[in-house]
């Protein structure tokens, strides 16, 4: 069953969203005139309180949502991942697709403000569920997107973010993981049954605390790295489009390679076209879809422009000045070894890759809830609550790797419905 899912992973993750994505990346950047022109005006726009709105999250706080959902380990290892297998260039092809994915996160959440719903007490609901409802006058396909979202809320977002942890605290103390478990899931589920003013408060401190944090010790390690900083520069851009091998050690860091894997990796960390953005992003309670569409497309911006490329150039960098630094690393550690080179890096690193799953486990089971929500009602909250909380301590002392090609698989079903839906709807939206 590992084998059939592994292939057909790797098949959906290859060409077909590759294009996919690809496509609605550069569909709706050249249809908004390129909207990522305003990313000075949109992050000024979301630590600006809106006038009128509505109750529900605060620009800021539905934009911190999003992020402690997509900020955390595809950052981190999965850019080193991305490296090691596709060579330098890998960086600049994630890069890029973190610019052009921008379009597609604006695009996604403009309709899902355009078509959100306000419930009984006041409060707005909204994302692909809602689009697919609303503007495509299709309830089983939005009950199919919330059933996905629920799958990936528990798989992604939740077991294997407490795994992360607990292979985390591991590297550091000899803990048993049953212990990490219990303690993640008491912690997060502290804020969980709080309810979505106490997610929209952590996530708004907590996140861009962490965020400053890592980027902080990131620019420190560039500082260190200076002499080899250029010399990345110029193997990046020559590396992404080069035909052969680059040197230094990078295997396969073919333009075929880099681009396979760079962009793969940035279509995976930002979720740019997945929709999951916009189910935040309707819920701010704001009247002006173009605004919170710009609010949010930053989320892009920080994860993958800013995050990942900090995060490539200290590998690099790293490898370019101490070729020997990665002996006995695998290729998902390079981040690590690079990190050695800072006082107590490693336990630095570690409480990043902590506190970053901790707000990811808040963060998805946030856009779970709403799926929740979309599909039984509020009553069935409580219920999906305690399953979520419940699943933590069991990602954290399970092996993981049926349920990492499971949630590559449901996060893949995710993008299909949301594409059609900005695609046949891409009329309605304005810039």
């Amino acid at each position: 069953m590992l084998s059939i899912l592994e292939q057909i992973d790797q098949f959906l993750w290859g060409l077909p969203l590759l294009i996919l994505l690809g496509g609605a990346h550069l569909f709706f950047t050249v249809k908004l005139r390129f909207p990522q022109k305003y990313t000075l005006k949109a992050i000024r726009l979301s630590v600006t309180p809106e006038k009128g709105r509505d109750s529900g999250l605060s620009g800021f706080a539905a934009l911190a949502t999003t992020l402690a959902a997509t900020l955390g380990t595809g950052n981190i290892i999965g850019v080193s991942a991305a490296i090691a297998i596709g060579g330098p260039g890998a960086l600049f092809w994630c890069w890029i697709t973190g610019i052009l994915g921008m379009a597609t996160c604006y695009a996604e959440c403009y309709l899902s403000v355009l078509f959100q719903v306000r419930k009984k007490d006041g409060v707005c609901a909204g994302g692909p569920m809602y689009v697919l409802e609303k503007g495509l006058h299709s309830r089983p396909l939005g009950a199919v997107y919330a059933v996905c979202v629920i799958l990936a809320a528990i798989g992604a977002g939740c077991t294997t973010q407490s795994s992360a942890i607990t292979e985390a605290v591991r590297t550091m103390f000899p803990v048993s993981p049953h212990i990490i478990g219990i303690l993640a899931a008491v912690a997060a589920g502290l804020v969980i049954l709080g309810g979505v003013r106490s997610i929209g408060t952590f996530c708004s401190r907590m996140v861009p605390a962490l965020g400053f944090f890592y980027i902080g010790c990131c620019l420190y390690l560039l500082f260190l790295n200076r002499d080899a900083l250029l010399p990345a520069c110029r193997l990046i851009a020559e590396s992404a489009f080069s035909s052969r091998a680059a040197a230094g050690g990078f295997v396969g860091s073919t333009v075929q390679s880099a681009a396979r894997f760079g962009i793969a990796r940035g279509l995976f960390t930002n979720e740019a076209g997945i929709g999951t953005a916009a189910i935040a992003a309707a819920s701010s309670g704001s009247k002006d879809p173009r605004r919170q569409g710009l609010i949010s497309m930053t989320a892009v911006f920080w994860d993958t422009v800013i995050m990942c490329a900090v995060t490539g150039l200290v590998i690099i960098s790293n490898l370019l000045l101490h070729p020997d630094s990665a002996a006995g690393y695998s290729s998902a550690s390079l981040t690590t070894a690079a990190f050695t080179l800072l006082p107590g890096g490693a336990a630095i690193l570690s409480f990043s890759l902590v506190a970053f799953a901790l707000t990811t486990l808040i963060g998805w089971c946030y856009y779970g809830e709403k799926a929740a929500e979309y599909l039984i009602g509020g009553q069935g909250v409580s219920s999906y609550h305690l399953c979520y909380i419940v699943m933590i301590y069991i990602g954290a002392v399970l092996p993981m790797d049926l349920v990492w090609n499971v949630t590559d698989l449901i996060n893949a079903l995710m993008v299909f419905p949301n594409c059609l839906a900005l695609f046949a709807l891409q009329k309605k939206i304005r810039i």
